[in-house]
């Protein structure tokens, strides 16, 4: 679970205040700023680092509230989705982070690799709050894992 954990944190890191010491890096081949809409969209190999993190997606989307820029409402990267720390990697299709919640969802043929094993299913919901991760099958398959005792 500690595993799952971090990279729920990946995206919180994306979400909070930016500190000097560990700022956020975003490239991509476009970015359009919707004011009407309260957005900000990256398109094109988006790359995204911050400290003990890589993002890459095809589009992410990041929406604001009522407080502007620094307002993030949520944040969604779509399109092979891949995410990196140190300790493991993900993969789906599609990531979505509500930082007022503290849930990410990443689905799409999930897939979480770390150096105890492999677990893949249709979606991975990491509740940071509770902190407890849910892999679930249900209409989309089943939850399969693969683990190498230590």
């Amino acid at each position: 679970m500690k595993h799952r954990l971090a990279l729920a944190l990946a995206l919180l890191l994306l979400a909070a205040p930016v500190v000097a010491a560990e700022p956020v890096k975003i490239t991509a081949d476009n970015f359009t700023v919707d004011q009407g809409n309260k957005s900000g969209t990256f398109t094109g190999s988006v790359v995204i680092t911050r400290t003990n993190l890589t993002i890459w997606a095809n589009k992410v989307v990041v929406t604001y509230g009522k407080g502007g820029e620094s307002d993030i409402d949520t944040i969604t990267a779509t399109g092979a989705v891949r995410i990196k720390t140190p300790a493991q990697e993900a993969t789906g299709g599609r990531a979505t982070f509500d930082p007022l919640t503290q849930i990410l969802k990443l689905t799409e043929n999930v897939t979480v690799l770390n150096a105890q094993g492999k677990v893949s299913g249709p979606e991975l919901t990491i509740n940071l709050a509770s902190q407890t991760s849910t892999f679930e099958g249900g209409k989309g398959g089943r939850v399969t894992g693969v683990f190498t005792p230590q």
